[in-house]
């Protein structure tokens, strides 16, 4: 006999009394560097727009340019310094939680029981900071459900570990 029944929303369990954990703060360092390399790559542009464009019309609107450029660049970096706290994680018996964002929040909830597999990775940089890259992989989507960036590398290969095995005891 089909039965639907109704639940009752209280008596959920929250999600607000996980204790997440933030990622390392090594990880800031390398928002800064790719931050600096932007605004510098674009402020370079601007500047060198100054000498190469030799309109009238470039050379007047060159301090509103660069005057626009910057105020991006600096409430671009306020919001990624800002952001950057808001980045945690949290491994549970039955899934892995994710939550990030600052303007508009995110959290990504993973069940164990759908994970097809787990890549560790790491960058140049990341490998300078001793930092690591979880993608974890579900079943039916293409590319990865759950990226957590800026985890210790021993901590990642611990995560990795123990979803994995978790991953292999299901099937």
């Amino acid at each position: 006999m089909f039965e639907n029944q109704q639940i009752e929303v209280d008596l959920l369990p929250k999600i607000d009394a996980v204790q997440l954990k933030p990622i390392s703060e090594h990880y800031l360092k390398i928002i800064i560097l790719n931050k600096l390399l932007l605004y510098t790559f674009l402020i370079g542009v601007v500047v060198a727009g100054k000498f190469m464009v030799q309109k009238e019309s470039y050379q007047a609107i060159f301090p509103f340019a660069l005057g626009f450029v910057l105020f991006f660049c600096i409430i671009n970096f306020v919001l990624a310094l800002l952001a950057f706290k808001k980045r945690k994680y949290a491994i549970r018996e039955q899934d892995v939680i994710y939550a990030k964002g600052l303007l508009v929040n995110s959290i990504t909830t993973v069940p164990i029981s759908r994970i097809q597999h787990i890549e560790e990775s790491r960058s140049w940089l990341a490998r300078k900071f001793n930092l690591s890259t979880l993608k974890i992989f579900t079943a039916g989507e293409s590319g990865s459900d759950l990226s957590i960036d800026g985890l210790p590398h021993e901590e990642a290969k611990k995560i990795n570990d123990y979803l994995s095995e978790k991953v292999n005891e299901d099937n």
